[in-house]
């Protein structure tokens, strides 16, 4: 969870008229209040547009979906999420040639600069037609489809159209390959249907990476059917005590499967050595004296071990790496490796010599929190830096041997650090990171001696020891998550954070219609459906009265809830699912 630290501690400015095509350039100065104007709403922001006038087209209760037939499931995805809000069918028909009506999603014909993973979306009056080389692509052009309409399409409800997308020609491709986010669901266990509703949200963001970390100190949450305690006894708490849980392998399966539907590739995680108390609880042969700890519930780190010396070991760390591997059909295999203190550097360089091999042995490449890349001059392995400082000498020499890195930095992509001191969820051990703060850096030269070439992408973490509900979720992964997605997938001469936080704005609408409960930054020229405003609605001093949502809470505000009485225990604005009951850390039973 990245702690040693803590253990010490717009769219368009510039217009231009060509003919009758209306272009504009993404990263120029700072615009006004347009979010409500489709084509200058979209995030991440796309390579190139073209705003073509008078070339609308409005779906209708008689529009299909036509598909290349190895793309019908993005046509399924597509009509999926249309016909709740419309009330409209959508049938997907296959085709092999180019429809003059509707929309059609079809590989082949986009132009060569989009690549495997972007598109070519072009909006005429007659006809939607979305070319892509790859059904990645088509589905990255999918959301972006998406965004070009009312965000009220997002509705698991009928709402009223007309649903009409701007006539546009728009060709897009990513920065970066690997756009990624990370949940834990060690530290609390987070059920399938948690873990679907993520991935929906991180579709919608052209995110094509989910990193699952399954296993910690304070819990394991997969079944290995060779070692079972690791989930009965392991799994059976997390952080405060609570029940914890764990995937079976079909639910693990079910995960994978939902992934890949959405173009996701799921990396699994298992930390090692060090973080890997729910193991040694569970099985006490893993330990060098053979006397298995209790369970821990707290959030310390660095404590943990395997016992590098025992051959049982590594029999029991290629036993969870084959039988996750069996299950897991994406090419990376992530083996933690962060925050050994228990481990000497000479075991750690040991253990390391032995597992590296194992991962290629079951079909994998190895992925790892980055002290481990100083154990291997393997270039198909993937550091992945946590670090809060811009300079580091052992992932600048395994970029210059050729390793490509993923870049996650603490104090600006993790998701779980507090906006700021009144954030009443997450921490700070990394600082405070506002909106701002998670969109302005460059991911290609934030580490020196990493240029672009040697950074594979992004990932964007988000750690669980303050995170219990689908709502706590929502409140810290956006609206950074976005920005972090649009740093790994728009050009950096898109790069403007005056014209981002209009087009962030503008996807307020679209979160709502989605149940998302995100956080409201002042920085932030929210979109409230029609108007425009920058502030949280709430109110100062005490309230009395009902517990409600988007209230300012001072400390010993008292409310009542279900029946009960409740003392506030420290200031912050309330949220949807933040009920007294379900966040003891802020409200105490009187």
């Amino acid at each position: 969870m990245k702690l040693r630290a803590r253990s010490a501690r717009a769219l368009a400015g510039l217009v231009l008229v060509v003919g009758t095509t209306v272009v504009w350039n993404a990263g120029s100065a700072p615009v006004a209040a347009i979010a409500a104007e489709p084509l200058q709403s979209v995030v991440p922001v796309p390579a190139s547009v073209q705003a073509v006038p008078g070339a609308a087209h409005t779906l209708n209760a008689t529009t299909k979906i036509y598909t290349t037939a190895a793309a019908h499931g993005v046509g399924d995805h597509l009509a999926g999420v249309l016909r709740p809000s419309t009330g409209y069918p959508f049938p997907v028909e296959d085709t092999t040639g180019t429809p003059a009506d509707g929309v059609a999603l079809l590989i082949g014909g986009a132009p060569s600069t989009v690549g495997d993973q972007g598109y070519q979306l072009t909006v005429a009056a007659a006809a939607i037609t979305l070319r892509a080389n790859t059904a990645a692509g088509l589905f990255a052009g999918v959301q972006t489809l998406r965004q070009l309409l009312p965000g009220k399409v997002e509705s698991a409800t009928p709402q009223t159209g007309p649903w009409t997308v701007p006539g546009a020609t728009i060709t897009d491709h990513p920065r970066f390959t690997h756009r990624g986010a990370m949940l834990d669901v060690a530290r609390h266990f987070h059920p399938v249907a948690t873990v679907k509703r993520y991935l929906d949200q991180l579709a919608l963001y052209k995110v094509n990476y989910f990193h699952l970390h399954l296993t910690d100190d304070q819990g394991w949450r997969i079944v290995v059917d060779s070692w079972p305690k690791l989930a009965t006894h392991g799994g059976s708490t997390q952080v405060g005590g609570g029940p914890g849980g764990y995937y079976t392998k079909a639910q693990y399966q079910e995960i994978v499967a939902y992934a890949a539907a959405r173009h996701i590739t799921v990396i699994p995680e298992v930390d090692l050595p060090g973080h890997t108390n729910a193991a040694l609880a569970s099985y006490a042969e893993l330990n060098c004296n053979g006397v298995a700890p209790g369970l821990r519930t707290d959030i310390a780190v660095g404590y943990s071990s395997l016992c590098v010396s025992k051959d049982i070991t590594y029999k029991f760390v290629e036993d969870v790496i084959r039988e996750i591997a069996e299950l897991t059909p994406g090419p990376y295999f992530h083996i933690g490796g962060d925050e050994a203190s228990a481990t000497t550097d000479q075991d750690y360089q040991t253990f390391m010599n032995k597992v590296l091999p194992l991962v290629a042995k079951y079909g994998k490449k190895p992925m790892g929190w980055h002290e481990f890349i100083k154990t291997t001059t393997d270039t198909a392995a993937v550091p992945q830096y946590w670090g809060t400082t811009t300079s580091n000498a052992v992932v600048q020499a395994a970029a210059a041997r050729g390793a490509k890195v993923l870049m996650s930095p603490a104090n600006k992509a993790y998701l779980d650090m507090k906006y700021n001191p009144s954030t009443p969820l997450g921490l700070s051990w990394a600082g405070m990171i506002e909106v701002q703060d998670a969109y302005n850096w460059n991911p290609g030269t934030h580490l020196s001696g990493v240029p672009e070439t040697a950074v594979r992408g992004v990932e964007a973490p988000l750690w669980t020891e303050t995170i219990v509900t689908p709502a706590h979720i929502d409140f810290m992964a956006f609206p950074r998550l976005a920005a972090i997605a649009e740093l790994g997938w728009s050009p950096w001469s898109t790069h403007n954070w005056d014209a981002f936080k209009v087009r962030l704005g503008a996807q307020a609408p679209r979160w709502t219609a989605r149940g998302i409960e995100f956080y409201r930054s002042t920085q932030v020229p929210w979109d409230n459906g029609g108007t425009t405003t920058t502030t949280t609605t709430t109110t100062s001093g005490v309230p009395s009265g009902s517990w409600a949502p988007w209230i300012g809470y001072a400390t010993d505000a008292q409310v009542t809830y279900n029946g009960g009485t409740y003392r506030c225990r420290q200031p912050h604005t309330s949220q949807p699912g933040w009920e007294p009951t379900n966040v003891p850390a802020l409200w105490q039973r009187v």
